[in-house]
């Protein structure tokens, strides 16, 4: 594969960003598919991500996806937002155009294409599922659990104060009923749950791991950790030994980065075993 001058040009805003699997997910995509493009990683820090969205657009980038810390700060700067960006208030899809800055959120989009590969369509209908955290990506996953048909969702946060701003944003917009819970709680408001999205940064490689007393939980309840780097993070092996059922975040990353690439790009991919294997081979060399 080569690069030209005219080579497409996309990336992923986040902070910290060696952590990211993005680059290899799209270059695999780029390479499958011949592409004169490129895809990069961009660490930005929170006080420079406005300017850095306006140097990448006048640089002729097609557009960013934006991670972690930044989705909330993206669907606040731009020019037009979808539905799905409005629905959760952030977006992790960023497109640039002679009309603005336009936001998406393919995040709950991606979460239900993987928890659906994983569980079956109605896995979650009629159940009451928990939420860890209240930041964009939980927004997201609250939204995705709503729409997948869950009952009742439980957002859990140290900051209730938080949550309980994400609740009221989105209960008059969802069908589920949505309660707020400290962590400090978390025995009286996981006891029945069939379903844990944890939609925080903490286990992410470097970072240290939500702990929570997963024993509580009932036997056949899934653990889902929205985190992939590391693949096995400490939520999840807790809830191995446990004998919980888990899932980790690399099905949800593949599946919310189709519609980016395809509006990147131009071409709608596929997720794939051979992808996913790729991506797994890069966490162990630790790229």
């Amino acid at each position: 594969m080569s690069i030209t001058g005219s080579a497409r040009l996309a990336g992923v805003i986040g902070w910290p960003i060696a952590h990211s699997l993005s680059p290899q997910l799209h270059g695999y995509w780029i390479g499958q598919h011949g592409l004169d493009a490129v895809y990069v990683p961009l660490a930005i820090r929170k006080e420079d991500f406005a300017t850095a969205l306006h140097g990448l657009r006048a640089a002729g980038f097609r557009g960013v996806n934006v991670t972690v810390p930044h989705k909330e700060a993206a669907f606040a700067l731009a020019d037009r937002c979808d539905g799905a960006a409005l629905m959760a208030g952030a977006a992790n899809l960023l497109l640039f155009s002679n009309h603005g800055i336009e936001a998406r959120n393919t995040d709950p989009a991606g979460l239900s294409a993987a928890l659906c590969e994983a569980l079956g369509e109605d896995a979650v209908k009629g159940q009451v599922a928990a939420v860890l955290g209240a930041g964009g990506m939980a927004r997201s996953a609250v939204c995705a659990l709503s729409e997948l048909g869950a009952s009742e969702i439980r957002i859990f946060n140290r900051n209730i104060a938080r949550a309980d701003s994400l609740a009221g944003a989105l209960a008059p917009k969802l069908r589920a009923r949505l309660t707020v819970f400290g962590f400090d709680r978390w025995a009286e408001g996981g006891k029945d749950v069939t379903l844990v999205v944890h939609a925080t940064s903490a286990g992410m490689k470097g970072a240290e791991s939500l702990d929570l007393p997963l024993e509580i939980l009932p036997k056949d309840t899934v653990v889902f950790d929205a985190v992939y780097n590391p693949l096995r993070t400490g939520l999840l092996a807790r809830a191995e030994l446990c004998g919980l059922r888990t899932m980790d975040g690399l099905g949800m990353l593949m599946h919310q980065a189709v519609p980016a690439f395809a509006a990147f790009f131009g071409i709608e991919p596929k997720v794939s075993p051979a992808l996913r294997n790729t991506l797994e081979e890069a966490l162990r060399r630790g790229r």
